[in-house]
């Protein structure tokens, strides 16, 4: 999308930084009032596990979240992102059309945190929808808020991460409270929206079983989830953290076993929610 550097990535997990340094704060915070210009970290195509279908995904930079077990803290900064013009991004995604629908894929958006650039992502989807492609929103829904009933129906289906349900641990995980999260999907309930959830299970941090129950009975209660992603802590980013100079406190941290990981999905189906 961008003609100066390549934007597509074989793997989100590609380092990036300061790849829009040269863009003023004044110039970063037009574009976030207009949504005319978006940064960007990667795209990757072929996706199979971020939406339905086989799909494009745009990873965006900038986030609010200070996630302890985050795989690419290279995109809570702004200005790490390539800036991109809508213009070209509409283009770009243009090409991919016919290949998404054969393929009943679509366009997902994340992060990073996208409502950090919620108007791009936006106009992005309007241009999206106007071809015809399925929009997927990733998203830690602590933001919602700044969408309105109106932008949440070009979200064809919500990937709402939900870190833990207990808020001193949710504080603790990702610097931020939860109830800004739940709040976020009793909205989007409210509204008919579909969900997928998604719990990053990382041992002797999230991988309280109490905790998972309660976030289960939430999910059945919103009545629009489709299923829950289970998704197993790696360390398949833990290099950025030293790359980055940063602290990085589960650099020992093991990835978990599959029976524990299998167990957590136990609970959200005994909970009657497909869970994967």
């Amino acid at each position: 999308m961008s003609q100066r550097v390549n934007l597509e990535a074989p793997t989100p997990y590609e380092l990036r930084t300061g790849q829009g340094i040269h863009v003023s704060e004044q110039e970063v915070q037009a574009a976030l009032v207009s949504g005319d210009l978006g940064f960007f970290h990667s795209f990757t195509t072929g996706s199979t596990l971020d939406g339905p279908g086989v799909r494009i995904v745009a990873w965006l930079t900038g986030c609010q979240f200070k996630c302890l077990y985050c795989h690419n803290p290279d995109t809570w900064k702004m200005t790490n992102g390539i800036p991109v013009p809508l213009a070209r991004a509409v283009s770009e995604l243009r090409k991919y059309r016919h290949g998404l629908n054969a393929m009943r894929g679509g366009l997902t958006i994340s992060g990073g945190e996208p409502l950090m650039q919620h108007k791009f992502v936006c106009r992005l989807f309007e241009a999206a929808k106007q071809l015809g492609i399925h929009t997927a929103l990733d998203t830690n829904g602590a933001l919602g808020h700044r969408l309105t009933d109106e932008q949440l129906r070009l979200a064809d289906l919500v990937l709402l991460d939900i870190k833990s349900w207990t808020p001193e641990r949710h504080q603790r995980l990702v610097s931020a409270p939860v109830e800004p999260v739940l709040d976020f999907a009793r909205r989007l309930a409210a509204a008919s929206r579909p969900m997928w959830l998604r719990y990053v299970f990382v041992p002797g941090h999230s991988d309280d079983y109490d905790d998972i129950a309660r976030i289960a009975e939430f999910a059945r209660s919103l009545g629009s989830v489709q299923r829950v992603d289970v998704l197993p802590f790696h360390q398949m980013g833990g290099f950025k953290w030293k790359e980055l100079g940063m602290a990085y406190a589960l650099a020992n941290v093991e990835p978990p076993h599959p029976s524990a990981t299998e167990r957590a999905c136990q609970i959200f189906r005994a909970a009657g929610l497909k869970a994967l």
